[in-house]
């Protein structure tokens, strides 16, 4: 294929040979501004590939990236809504929000916190200096800066994608933003879901320091209070392979429901097991840790690390927390403090389930201060329930698990275990 060698230009000027090489950042910026919306070329190489799926994007919606982009707020209404709807993601966020404030006090950035969908729910009151327009327009609570409204910029790329990222000057959209520097970072919730995203911003000027890794070790720190603080019924574990890095932000966390599956892991849980559990089988906390939950539950009764080793054969040191409240399940009477005798009346299949659960999660040690009769009725109650279960489900061991609530490891242990008193209770009739 021959070169074309037509006179397109150099980088800003339009009437010398083309440059094919771009030595600065500016310049392969303007070289990909020009390829990407002059000759309709990606400009692959030259900025990140979010960045140039988000000029795709904009350019869907924006037709004109000489205009002046409004920074209006939204209504007083949705602004009250907004806040009130992210009142947990701001309290999770507030001691992170200041200690950022205070250590970049002698920079003209500014933290801006916005919700999933854009809107500024925190921003540094600070005023902005005489060189920063757009940070005056900008940096206001209630003010929507999500991607359909002013384009490309690292927190409207992080709300469209939920990956992190970086735009500097003329990679944003719009011309007005071209001196507008801003990293981001997202911040998600026990669902998965994106929850706010956090954003370092400055006009006029380089940052100066490694804003993209700030803004990341801050999120994540977010991110790990919110799961924490949406986690009210869980049993929060916090493991690394080096006890010293549980409580900083690089600590592996993972909320483990009433039922024995995780229900979320952060970042660094999900690379420490391998991956993130996707089908529901493979969130049963013995398929994915190796251990029961009986077993979890009674490392919360340390305060120390306890050292673990994980299904895959990593060992681990691991903390126990036991979440729970009035208003979630609470693992102390729903699975691990089922000493007290229960009353006989109870049938329902709902309640049945509780008590197998709770017959298997009790420590040994409660088992001992247990009545004889509470122990018997407890030991009754399960076997029934699951062989009615299984015979309900034609054996099948899975079906029967998912339907109690338990592991299939649970069952498989149950039934060897009857099994093994049937054998000894045979030997010695003979």
């Amino acid at each position: 294929m021959a070169l074309d060698r037509s006179p397109v230009g150099r980088i800003g000027t339009p009437d010398a040979p083309r440059q094919l090489f771009a030595s600065t950042p500016a310049q392969r910026v303007a070289l990909a501004r020009q390829q990407f919306f002059e000759e309709g070329v990606r400009p692959s190489g030259l900025v990140g590939e979010a960045v140039i799926q988000s000029w795709m994007r904009c350019s869907r919606t924006h037709a004109d990236r000489q205009r002046i982009v409004p920074f209006d707020p939204v209504t007083p209404s949705r602004l009250h809504a907004t806040l009130a709807r992210n009142r947990q993601l701001l309290e999770a966020a507030r001691q992170e929000l200041g200690q950022m404030e205070h250590a970049l006090a002698g920079t003209d950035c500014r933290v801006i916190l916005t919700d999933r969908e854009g809107v500024v729910v925190h921003v540094t009151q600070q005023p902005a200096a005489a060189q920063q327009p757009v940070l005056r327009k900008t940096a206001r609570v209630g003010v929507n800066i999500s991607e359909r409204i002013v384009g490309t910029t690292a927190p409207g790329i992080v709300a469209s994608t939920g990956q992190a990222c970086t735009v500097d000057g003329a990679e944003h959209y719009f011309d007005l933003l071209c001196h507008m520097r801003c990293a981001a970072a997202p911040i998600r919730d026990v669902t998965g879901q994106l929850a706010g995203v956090l954003d370092l911003t400055v006009e006029a000027r380089r940052f100066g320091f490694d804003a993209a890794s700030m803004v990341a070790l801050y999120a994540t720190t977010i991110e790990n209070r919110l799961l924490q603080a949406q986690s009210r019924d869980h049993l929060i574990l916090r493991f690394q392979a080096s006890p010293t890095l549980l409580g900083t932000p690089l600590e592996a966390l993972a909320g483990i429901a009433p039922d024995g599956t995780i229900a979320w892991l952060n970042n660094a849980g999900a690379r420490l097991l391998g991956r993130l559990p996707e089908a529901a089988d493979e969130r049963d906390v013995e398929f994915l840790l190796g251990h029961d939950l009986a077993s979890l539950l009674r490392l919360g009764r340390r305060e120390a690390a306890q050292p673990l080793r994980l299904a895959s054969g990593l060992g681990v040191w691991v903390q126990a927390q036991l979440k729970g409240g009035a208003d979630g399940a609470d693992f102390r009477h729903a699975v691990a403090m089922p000493g007290e005798a229960l009353p006989l009346a109870i049938e329902t299949r709902e309640a049945r389930q509780m008590q197998f659960a709770a017959a298997e999660a009790r420590p040994d040690a409660d088992n001992a201060q247990a009545s004889p009769q509470a122990e018997t009725t407890l030991r009754e109650h399960s076997r029934k329930l699951i062989e009615e279960t299984l015979a309900a489900h034609g054996g099948n061991v899975s079906q029967a698990a998912r339907q109690l609530r338990v592991s299939r490891g649970t069952l498989y242990r149950r039934l060897r275990g009857w099994r093994d008193e049937a054998a000894a209770a045979a030997g010695g009739r003979d």
